[in-house]
């Protein structure tokens, strides 16, 4: 595989609610290409959309929708029981609301990438991959489609001719089926920004991640996801953006 010169940056976004604060968008939003704004069922509401799209506009970031689960309570990373018809529905609902806010505020939405528990379902069950699929081209066959790489998400983007972005995590380790590791489990998550932009580096020039098991997994990579939800994701932000810079890979 030839090296890349130049990934797209996404983070997830506007996942605060009411008064209540998650992350620090306005920290991070100068070091990323695309947004992945909250729709307000795991988490946001109409006011917190509207600011994350004047915030991305500010920046001239890729504004996207985060459709999940309508699970306020648990952040939309519990499994709920819907049918895909509901799924379908759920997802459109979602994507439309905040395509009519960024309509108002002068700016279009450029993709749609599923959370938590949905985008996990969707990256194992092709019957909840068709639904959302089927969502997006029904309301905007234009919006590209954001998915864990390799999945059967991706594959059911392709299937309907929507354009699609495999997505790598820099700070999540993967198991030998290319999924990722689950939170539960205590070697979930990468501790160190060394670690992650080691794991980052390695996918943009050999086209290859290392498993939990130690084995060299083929992935695909055209963008890379960076959760903003916890301590220090800003300095993780600009650093993630500072070293790819020294490789000669550029953001965008």
């Amino acid at each position: 595989m030839k090296a890349k010169k130049f990934i797209d940056l996404n983070c997830d976004m506007g996942e605060s609610y009411g008064s209540w604060t998650m992350g620090n968008d306005a920290a991070i939003m100068p070091y990323i290409s695309s947004v992945n704004i909250a729709c307000g069922f795991h988490a946001g509401d109409p006011n917190i959309m509207m600011k994350t799209i004047d915030l991305a506009i500010q920046h001239g970031v890729h504004i996207g929708a985060h459709p999940g689960y309508p699970d306020l309570a648990g952040f939309g990373r519990r499994a709920i029981s819907m049918t895909p018809k509901e799924v379908y529905a759920a997802v459109l609902y979602q994507i439309g609301a905040l395509a009519a806010i960024a309509q108002a505020r002068g700016a279009k939405l450029h993709h749609v990438k599923p959370h938590g528990a949905l985008y996990n379902l969707a990256a194992k069950d092709k019957v909840y991959a068709d639904a959302i699929a089927d969502a997006i081209q029904a309301l905007d066959s234009s919006l590209i489609l954001y998915g864990l790489s390799g999945s059967e998400l991706t594959r059911a983007g392709k299937d309907r001719g929507l354009s699609v972005f495999h997505e790598v995590f820099a700070d999540r380790t993967y198991q030998a089926d290319a999924s990722l590791t689950p939170r539960t489990e205590p070697n979930a998550i990468l501790k160190t920004v060394d670690a992650a932009i080691a794991q980052i580096v390695r996918i943009l020039q050999t086209g290859e991640v290392i498993t939990v098991s130690g084995d060299a997994l083929p992935i695909e990579a055209d963008t890379i996801c960076l959760h903003g939800d916890h301590e220090g994701a800003a300095e993780f932000a600009k650093q993630i953006q500072q070293q790819l810079m020294d490789f000669d890979i550029s953001i965008r």
